[in-house]
């Protein structure tokens, strides 16, 4: 079948799939923003970025107006597809994060739409009001998440089912949405990553890490409230008193990916240092920024503790890739965590706000946890049995989009 995937970054979340949809013989496309020049395993078609509206919509109405107007880019490049190339999809999967697959079922009403529904914002319970520190939970604030959730309802109405990477995520949508979706994690290549006796890491300064030494590893996309940036810095003057000889490696931007900056500006990491100065043995803590693949996994096969908190939201790749690699984790005790740790099984969990408890966790595996290695063990088997992406959540995947073919029909799953 014709196969067109729609993704403003792809191949983002189809990185596995739109290849291995191709290699099933389907015929396979890819629609992108113009300005995306990620490489591609699959032929890919670009739609015009959207342009600066000359008069945008104030407060509310901004965010609908802006993923609309993506929306609408997406479409029209959908129809010169159809129009001048005769081309028409099967099935069309998207990513609905950024509006793009809100207009496609008026190109192609007979194609089925599928899109990847990675996660509705709530306005209490989850991400908002959780962290005082970036979110009280006012009404304007609330008020601002349902506007912002306006696209992603509407994406999900208009599609024949959904797709959601895990059972947290998927039931952040009411049930009546929460009906279309499948949970089927991106996966992870457990061949690639995976522990490494031999793995270091050299540090900007010189130093070289490996096994055996004491390393913290903390690692996010951006450096950021909403992953416990700020809970895992104030804990870190008590972790280093303890263990003198402990190196912490910090991996992550200085800007923001899901929140906002300091209400007083700069970043949060300046912040942060500002607050704790004086504090930290800054010769010990190494800010890496966002580094190459192979540099990251190293740090993740040699670190002795790596620490991975975040708020009631999205669940991080680098944690499914910390316990394929075999890490000790101490993450938060938060509920899209729970979904990946059992603590004293796999991993320890500590209560997001009890900065002494992540203070102990933390020294009790940098000075030797007794069960460090039946942890680690067990975390890596956790991905292998069931997130492991050629065994495991491809097949699946695919066989989820195949049963929207235009021989069976398909159905949510």
């Amino acid at each position: 079948m014709k196969i067109l995937f729609v993704h403003q970054n792809f191949p983002g979340q189809f990185l596995q799939l739109a290849p291995a949809m191709a290699a099933r013989g389907h015929q396979v496309l890819a629609l992108t923003d113009e300005k995306n020049n990620r490489p591609s395993k699959v032929e890919v078609m670009r739609y015009k970025t959207p342009v600066e509206m000359d008069r945008k919509p104030a407060g509310l109405a901004r965010a609908y107006a802006e993923y609309t107007e993506r929306g609408w880019m997406a479409a029209r490049g959908c129809r010169a597809l159809r129009d001048q190339h005769s081309y028409t999809p099967d099935v069309i999967f998207g990513h609905s994060g950024w509006g793009e697959t809100l207009f496609l079922k008026e190109v192609w009403p007979e194609a089925k739409l599928l899109v990847y529904a990675e996660l509705l914002y709530q306005t209490s319970g989850h991400d908002v009001g959780f962290d005082p520190e970036i979110s009280t939970g006012t009404l304007e604030s609330r008020v601002t998440t349902v506007a912002r959730s306006a696209h992603l309802i509407q994406g999900l109405v208009q599609a024949d089912a959904g797709l959601a990477p895990t059972e947290y995520q998927a039931g952040t949508f009411p049930p009546e949405l929460r009906n279309k979706l499948t949970v089927i994690h991106d996966g992870i290549d457990t061949d690639k990553v995976k522990p490494a006796k031999d793995a270091w890491l050299r540090l900007p300064d010189g130093r070289e890490l490996r096994e055996g030494d004491e390393v913290i590893s903390f690692v996010s996309r951006s450096l950021e409230p909403y992953r416990g940036f700020m809970h895992f810095m104030r804990a870190l003057p008590e972790v280093m008193r303890a263990r003198p000889n402990a190196q912490v490696v910090i991996v992550g931007a200085e800007g923001v990916s899901y929140g906002a900056p300091p209400p007083d500006g700069g970043s949060w990491k300046a912040k942060i240092l500002t607050e704790l100065e004086g504090q930290l043995d800054l010769s010990r803590i190494h800010f890496l920024g966002r580094v190459p693949y192979d540099a990251y996994l190293a740090l993740l096969q040699l670190t002795r503790v790596h620490c991975y908190l975040t708020v009631p939201f999205v669940l991080s790749w680098s944690l499914t890739e910390a316990m394929a690699a075999g890490c000790l984790i101490v993450g938060s005790d938060t509920e899209p965590v729970r979904e990946l740790i059992k603590d004293g099984e796999n991993g320890r969990l500590v209560p997001y706000f009890d900065r002494e408890a992540l203070e102990k966790a933390l020294i009790r595996a940098l000075e030797g946890d007794p069960d460090a290695a039946r942890l680690k063990a067990a975390a890596r088997a956790t991905i292998v049995r069931d997130y492991d992406f050629q065994s495991k959540t491809l097949p699946r995947m695919v066989e989820w989009v195949e049963s929207f073919g235009p021989q069976t029909g398909g159905d949510a799953g």
